[in-house]
């Protein structure tokens, strides 16, 4: 079986981290695909300068889950059968991408999370990043999901083609969580295996608060809803 594997990296307004993340998986020796949803800084510049990468944009920004079903297209396209997803702003480490692979092994299809080591000690995480990994955590579980350590973590790797055809109807951070519960119902293994996580003072993140607590929230509240069906009106 053809286990090629490539490396997607969404980035939105990510100037300061994006060339150093690029830069770090380079000499994993893998198809590198960088999806530029919409940024208005420098960004798109920067990405320009960049060789040897396959560069994808949105001329607006769709969200982080449009950007990874654009990354996953171009990567079945170029003969990828699993994608490993790197975050454009720093906090992971793309030394640690043979760990996902290792732990995928012989269990293609599979969906490895990089669950992020000692994120509650580290001096720069923010309080919203904490209380939603366990709010998160929680959630998935209850509509239906695998239990894990780390639902909101980016850093995974996701079969192919079979992440695209699983019906995940969110296209921005929700996409992630959705896409856990969708994986269980399919019958996918989720499987996590301890990564580092960097956090910086100057780390940027375009998380939102409220407005992502309560696009969660809907979220959800839409797979609770459908769970219940299908247990009172199998």
């Amino acid at each position: 079986m053809n286990m090629k594997t490539a490396i997607i990296i969404p980035v939105y307004n990510h100037a300061t981290r994006i060339v150093w993340v690029i830069e770090a998986a380079r000499p994993l020796g893998l198809p590198i695909i960088v999806v530029n949803d919409g940024s208005t800084d420098n960004t798109g510049n920067l990405l320009e300068h960049i060789t040897g990468i396959t560069l994808l944009h949105h001329p607006k920004n769709q969200g982080k889950g449009a950007a990874l079903l654009t990354g996953f297209a171009t990567a079945h396209e170029l003969g990828c059968s699993r994608a490993v997803t790197i975050d454009g702003d720093g906090q992971h480490d793309p030394a640690d991408v043979p760990k996902l692979i290792e732990t995928s092994r012989d269990r293609h299809p599979c969906l490895v999370i990089g669950c992020r080591h000692n994120m509650n000690r580290l001096k720069h995480v923010p309080w919203t990043s904490r209380f939603g990994r366990g709010f998160s955590n929680f959630w998935v579980r209850a509509a239906g999901g695998p239990q894990v350590r780390d639902s909101q973590s980016g850093f995974r790797l996701y079969p192919l083609p079979e992440t695209p055809v699983l019906n995940v109807r969110a296209r921005r951070y929700q996409f992630e969580v959705e896409v856990l519960v969708r994986a269980k119902q399919a019958g996918i293994p989720v499987l996590e295996t301890p990564v580092s996580v960097i956090y910086q003072a100057e780390r940027i993140s375009h998380f939102q608060p409220w407005t992502d607590f309560h696009r969660n929230s809907v979220t959800f509240s839409r797979l609770l809803f459908e769970r219940l069906v299908r247990v009172f009106l199998p």
